[in-house]
């Protein structure tokens, strides 16, 4: 029967500190590719993984400003040009009417670009990935701390990255398969 080949090594740590302490060895050993799993944020971890924030409140902030542009053209033309309707001697290009909507339309852009944004730089959704069924994976959301290598990584190599994981002290080492 053949078997998939690897997607790539997870090591399961106690403590987050160990977990940290795994990352920024395999830092230090050359790795890129790898994925740290935790079930609170590890701050320290991130920073040793060289995570840095997405982009995506200046995805949020271009769509309102580009919602708010659109919105209050169409407000103007059509009071302007389609219906100019002279109520209460007020000019049809009354800008300060225009506002509420201007308003609610960009916040309205900026969170669905935020959400769509967050979901695609993320890769998501993907409602299945090899790293889920990993040995004692499903408690990286109760008291346990992974790090995972990638078998995409120009440094992998299934035993000696196994060895170099198990030099880290980790609970265990197993391997993921691809699915």
């Amino acid at each position: 029967m053949n078997q998939p080949p690897p997607f790539g090594l997870m090591a399961e740590f106690t403590e987050a500190d160990a977990m940290t302490a795994a990352v920024r060895a395999a830092r230090a050993a050359g790795w890129r590719r790898m994925e740290a799993y935790s079930p609170f944020p590890v701050p320290e971890a991130a920073e040793a993984m060289g995570v840095r924030a997405a982009p995506v409140g200046l995805i949020a902030i271009g769509a309102a400003a580009v919602g708010a542009a659109l919105s209050a053209g169409a407000a103007w033309y059509i009071s302007v040009h389609l219906y100019p309707v002279n109520v209460g001697g007020r000019p049809p290009n009354a800008w300060p009417a225009f506002l509420p909507t201007t308003y609610l339309v960009a916040v309205l852009w900026a969170c669905a670009a935020a959400l769509i944004g967050m979901l695609a730089l993320n890769g998501l959704p993907r409602l299945n990935h090899p790293a889920f069924f990993a040995r004692g994976f499903h408690r990286a959301s109760e008291d346990r701390f992974f790090l995972f290598l990638s078998a995409e990584d120009p440094l992998f190599d299934a035993m000696a990255s196994a060895r170099f994981l198990r030099g880290l002290a980790p609970l265990r080492v197993s391997e993921v398969r691809a699915s």
